[in-house]
């Protein structure tokens, strides 16, 4: 399986080879010793992501290729070096300069022209990898869920009510797996930064008074936000029941930090995962409709005000 997690990291692998590659990492006899080389792989190729967007090209490059092309055909070109067996003053010569030309200058064109679809290949790379793991990601809540009645919900109040604590809490049960990268987007300045692993809620709770306990909390729910729920009349904090509703939201990229949009995707897309499993994928422009995605209905981050009021905090926010 070690010879496929270079295919898994570029997203190469068809789906059932990634699958097969999926269920080895989770596996526990084998999976922790794939899971380190898969991250020694994605901290090889990390300098790489400096480079996925395409380059722009001069302005002005096809006008002064096609003015040096032109001043290479006519008869005051600066002659090259004697091609042998044609002479650097006949009209030979000079056709076999132009026709190298010619094809410098096309060679300029195809990369101006593959180097956007390369880039969308990356792209499309990169979102399909996003899907598997809000996959992964809706399977563990409902699996939970199943077993508990309601999502993962964190405490009314104290230093662990904190919309990150799901991450945790599916670790510790074992629906996902702490360090595999599920709960990551790639290319995002987490996953740069390489090492990530979703602590169980034993160790959190161990260090809650430490400096490490504000490192945790900032970063235990990966690049996704969570629901805050809601609160009821008498002001506690809901379960979070699973009422399979097509259209709430229940994880979802994770706001940056004015609480308006996400920065997980260069191109502005944000994915939203909903109550009854399914995801879909929207532009900025679209993110907040009635119903703002990151702040609930008086405009905080804080937890909804009703039960139809949705709102996605990230990993440190408080309900």
């Amino acid at each position: 399986m070690r010879d496929q997690l270079v295919g898994y990291l570029f997203d190469a692998l068809d789906e059932g080879e990634a699958r097969d590659v999926e269920a080895a990492l989770a596996d526990p006899a084998q999976g922790p010793a794939l899971r380190n080389d898969l991250e020694l792989l994605r901290r090889a190729v990390s300098p790489l992501v400096s480079d996925r967007g395409p380059e722009p090209a001069p302005a002005g490059l096809a006008r002064r290729t096609l003015t040096f092309v032109e001043a290479q055909s006519t008869p005051a070109t600066v002659p090259l070096r004697p091609l042998s067996p044609v002479t650097e003053g006949s009209s030979a010569g000079r056709r076999v300069w132009l026709d190298r030309l010619l094809l410098a200058a096309s060679a300029v064109a195809a990369c101006v022209l593959i180097a956007p679809l390369v880039a969308d290949a990356i792209t499309d790379s990169r979102a399909r990898r996003v899907e598997r793991r809000l996959q992964t990601i809706a399977s563990g809540l409902e699996g939970y869920a199943e077993h508990h009645g309601i999502f993962p919900t964190p405490p009314d109040g104290g230093p662990l009510s904190r919309a990150g604590l799901y991450a945790p809490t599916l670790v510790s049960e074992h629906r996902l797996v702490a360090d595999d990268g599920t709960l990551l987007v790639p290319g995002s300045d987490l996953d740069r930064r390489g090492g990530f692993r979703v602590p169980t809620l034993d160790e959190l709770e161990a260090a809650v008074g430490t400096a490490r306990f504000d490192e945790l909390i900032n970063t235990m729910g990966g690049d996704f936000g969570y629901t805050l729920g809601h609160r009821g009349p008498d002001g506690r904090l809901q379960p979070n029941r699973n009422q399979g509703r097509s259209h709430h939201p229940i994880v979802a990229d994770a706001p940056g930090p004015c609480c308006e949009k996400s920065n997980n995707h260069p191109d502005g897309i944000h994915y939203i995962l909903f109550e009854d499993g399914h995801f879909k994928r929207v532009a900025v422009d679209a993110l907040h409709g009635e119903d703002h995605l990151y702040r609930n209905h008086e405009g905080e981050v804080a937890a909804g005000i009703d039960a139809e009021d949705a709102v996605i905090g990230d990993s440190h926010h408080q309900p």
